[in-house]
């Protein structure tokens, strides 16, 4: 199950959050600059897993954006980055090439394109296509 996701930029900016259990606003804080200082600092050649509190944590950097989410011991690390490709192949399709600016003044559609592949934390529509069909429908 993910947990959460997370946008953040290169300068630590969070771009975007969706949390799927339940952490309190001072606990969500924590988390993003506990993990705002884990990710941003390390090299582009280590690995995209972070071990992480008793959670994995899997993240990859698309132009000046990573992108992150926290998942389960027990979940797969590899299916989570095809999840986060698959994200940034829509929002692509969607905006264009997207950029940070594309996710700053058009947040609520990088939320709704977020809640219709995920819900509650886990893979809902893995098909690019019936996304793009019910995105341009809205």
């Amino acid at each position: 199950m993910i947990h959460f996701v997370l946008l953040i930029s290169r300068q630590g900016k969070v771009r975007l959050t969706k949390w799927y259990s339940p952490y309190s606003q001072k606990e969500r804080t924590k988390v993003i600059r506990e993990l705002s200082g884990v990710i941003l600092t390390r090299g582009p050649k280590l690995c995209n897993f972070v071990e992480w509190k008793g959670y994995k944590v899997v993240y990859k950097r698309y132009a000046s954006l990573y992108f992150c989410m926290c998942i389960d011991q027990e979940d797969n690390e590899l299916e989570v980055l095809e999840i986060i490709h698959h994200y940034v192949e829509i929002l692509d399709r969607y905006f264009g090439s997207v950029c940070e600016l594309d996710l700053i003044f058009n947040f609520h559609k990088a939320y709704y394109i977020l809640d219709e592949l995920l819900i509650a934390g886990e893979l809902q529509e893995p098909s690019k296509k019936t996304v793009a069909r019910l995105i341009s429908a809205q």
